[in-house]
């Protein structure tokens, strides 16, 4: 980071600023295109689309009455429904009561339970669906390098060798999890949370139960990031032999990336679950500077792993916004849940209590967040 912190001013924010606009904008368009798309298909009409927060800089109206607008604070994005009051789709009752019975119908308010679930959890879910299309287009046109997973070397003292390993032993599954790629070993020790792990090796034609448990070391990557991950304390040094290039047919490049997908959504909510019931330290959250200096970062590497780096992305803000926090999309269908059992919402006040604790919760993790990434 040094190197990059060194150049002029203007190349500077121009790498820092860049890559990250252009990850978190594709992100937040389809996030708030899915919003739109379940919206028009039940009948609500849209009147703002925004990319941003706060002074508009550019847009233009439908020819259905909706304005999509790029708005000066990229961090975001909202569509804001008739009969909304806000940018967080709580109810304008005052409107909603001027309203024609025709335009009631078509407002946000006035559509089912089930109809404004379905709209709030398409922003997720259209989330999950880039996340996909992105890593299946990567799998089908670029392939997956593939490297035998075998240990070449074990550290002395480490778990690894206390549990057993030994040189040339090939892993072929960690906790009943079939492995092929050295890179998925890593992937899956790392995320572990230094849970004692079954590791299946072939050793010498013979095959083998080893029992492991992860130890947190911490790391320096390439770029001088540094980082707690869990480890074993095996090696692999790759030759040209031991790695191949594997293309997939579509078919089967939508299912590894339906199981990519699956894979980061769970290892990160399990990371989440951890810091709050302090198994894991919540010092390795990062906000939108660790975004824009890891996007800065990737754009060095050419515009694959800045891809990568967008999937990733949206499959965590697509999984964050499901939490059940009034103002994101989880909180929205927290109180239609409520709705749906109680056969009414909840009051206004309650409702409104709601998203200002919401509001403030966003708030403080954004703060938080944040100063981790000044502190790193």
């Amino acid at each position: 980071m040094e190197a990059l912190y060194s150049l002029p001013i203007v190349e500077l924010i121009f790498r820092l600023i860049v890559p990250v606009l252009f990850i978190l904008t594709v992100i937040v368009f389809i996030h708030e295109l899915g919003h739109f798309l379940a919206a028009r298909w039940c009948g609500v009409g849209v009147k703002v689309f925004s990319i941003g927060f706060g002074p508009e800089l550019a847009g233009f109206n439908d020819r259905h009455g909706t304005r999509w607008r790029f708005a000066a604070i990229p961090l975001g994005g909202y569509v804001k429904f008739l009969g909304d009051e806000n940018e967080a789709s709580q109810a304008d009752r005052e409107a909603l009561a001027r309203m024609s019975e025709d335009e009631r119908g078509r407002s946000f308010a006035g559509k089912s339970v089930g109809a404004r679930a379905f709209i709030v959890a398409a922003g997720p879910l259209a989330n999950f669906i880039l996340a996909i299309a992105i890593f299946a287009a990567v799998f089908a046109i670029n392939g997956r390098q593939v490297t035998v997973p075998r240990v070449d070397s074990v550290v002395a003292g480490s778990p690894a060798d206390r549990a057993g390993f030994q040189p040339g032993d090939v892993i072929l599954a960690i906790d009943g999890t079939t492995v092929g790629n050295f890179s998925e070993v890593v992937r899956i020790v790392g995320f572990s949370s230094g849970d004692s792990l079954e590791v299946g090796v072939r050793r010498d034609e013979v095959e083998m139960t080893l029992v492991a448990t992860p130890e947190r070391r911490e790391e320096t990557d390439a770029f001088g990031n540094t980082s707690r991950r869990w480890i074993l304390g095996i090696q692999h040094t790759a030759t040209n032999q031991d790695i191949t290039t594997e293309r997939y047919s579509i078919p089967t490049a939508v299912v590894m990336a339906a199981g990519e997908t699956w894979f980061i959504a769970k290892q990160t909510l399990s990371y989440l679950v951890g810091v709050i019931v302090g198994r894991e330290s919540a010092d390795q959250l990062g906000g939108p500077v660790r975004v824009a200096e890891v996007s800065a970062q990737l754009s060095t590497l050419g515009i694959l792993p800045l891809i990568n780096l967008t999937a990733f992305l949206s499959v965590s803000i697509g999984l964050i916004n499901l939490f059940p926090v009034p103002i994101l999309d989880g909180g929205h269908l927290m109180f239609f849940a409520f709705e749906a059992v109680r056969g009414r919402p909840l009051s206004e006040r309650a409702q409104d209590i709601g998203f200002r604790i919401g509001f403030v919760a966003v708030v403080m993790l954004m703060i938080f967040t944040t100063w981790n990434d000044i502190m790193r």
